[in-house]
């Protein structure tokens, strides 16, 4: 039978039932269990560093009202993160490459900010959509152009998400199979794909960390926006 370079993405099933929840879950597995004491040993101290440093880079555009939201936003960044950087290992799946994935996981954070501006700021959050100074004759025209842009944005989250990680999913397999091929027919081109293939996976785990972390601090300045 005959492989397609976007069998990778399908969710795999066993016995029927698709192990896409499997792979959700798995991240949560590589935290070290809480214990009575708050640092236990390195690990837990870099853990501990680790999700102190994101949430400072998060949170210190926000005001203290969107402090509340630290909690949500440092653990969505971790798990972005873990399941992108497990998706690279070999005969593993990535959510995340999945668009109705990350539409879930976008749609209603996105709605929730918006949902908090209208509520804490309603004529704030209703004012961007009409930038002050408009001519009278332009006022329909960019209330439709910026109710279109607001609605856009969970849209372009997912999608931007899942496009990187995909792209660079499939530039990885279509190397690894020109390295393989090449082996027994050009030895010297083969090596020299296969150091190409060394540097986009080098590549690929920087876009990983680098789309999860977009992912949130998008998701944060769409929060300062209406607080």
């Amino acid at each position: 039978m005959n492989l397609s370079f976007f069998d990778q993405f399908m969710s795999p099933h066993l016995l029927g039932i698709p192990l896409i929840l499997i792979s959700l879950l798995f991240p949560a597995l590589l935290l070290p269990s809480p214990r009575n004491r708050w640092i236990t040993n390195r690990i837990s101290t870099l853990q501990s560093w680790f999700i102190y440093t994101i949430t400072k880079q998060l949170m210190t555009p926000l005001n203290k009202k969107g402090h509340k939201w630290a909690l949500i936003l440092s653990s969505l960044m971790i798990f972005l993160l873990s399941i992108n950087l497990l998706g690279l290992l070999p005969y593993t799946f990535t959510p995340t490459t999945q668009l109705s994935m990350n539409l879930a996981l976008a749609f209603p954070l996105w709605l929730a900010t918006l949902l908090t501006g209208l509520r804490n700021q309603p004529s704030a959050s209703l004012g961007h959509l009409l930038p002050e100074g408009t001519p009278t004759p332009l006022i329909p025209a960019l209330i439709m152009i910026e109710t279109t842009s607001l609605l856009i944005r969970p849209l372009a989250l997912g999608v931007r998400l899942t496009a990187n990680l995909t792209a660079g999913h499939l530039l990885i397999q279509l190397i690894s199979t020109a390295t393989a091929v090449l082996f027994s027919i050009m030895p010297a081109i083969s090596l020299l794909t296969a150091c190409v293939l060394l540097l986009l996976t080098i590549l690929e785990v920087a876009v990983a960390m680098i789309q999860a972390y977009v992912f949130v601090l998008l998701l944060s300045l769409y929060l300062q926006e209406n607080i």
